[in-house]
């Protein structure tokens, strides 16, 4: 059983950096590919970036691309998203997630096995 933690979430104003972390404990997190997911009020969770077990191998949605970046460090059992040139489309919770999942599953939520509480993420005009 993995528990996943998140923080780095806050308030920022548009044109700024976040940088999130995802620190995980109880399991095997090296073993198991990571992602990133938001969720905005009124929306559903949308998927934002992902990143194989041993980093190999990163995705991103579309809106992020070129300006967030996906990574993880195995030996502090920890991940992170790297978040620059925030707008105000980006402000949503944002959930990371873990589990033995496939690369062509990467995206998709319902793979994932381990979830953490979300942190908040509000971007500023």
């Amino acid at each position: 059983q993995v528990q996943l933690v998140e923080s780095g979430g806050g308030l920022v104003q548009a044109g700024g950096s976040l940088r999130l972390s995802c620190a995980a404990s109880g399991g095997t997190f090296s073993s198991y590919a990571m992602a990133w997911f938001r969720q905005a009020p009124g929306k559903e969770r949308e998927f934002v970036a992902a990143i194989t077990w041993n980093g190999g191998t990163t995705i991103y949605t579309d809106s992020v691309k070129g300006r967030f970046t996906i990574s993880r460090d195995n030996a502090k059992n920890t991940g992170y998203l790297q978040m620059n040139s925030l707008n105000p489309g980006d402000t949503a919770v944002y959930y990371c997630a873990a589990g033995p999942v496939y690369m062509v599953d990467l995206g998709r939520a319902r793979e994932y096995r381990y979830w953490g509480q979300g942190t908040q993420v509000t971007v500023s005009s």
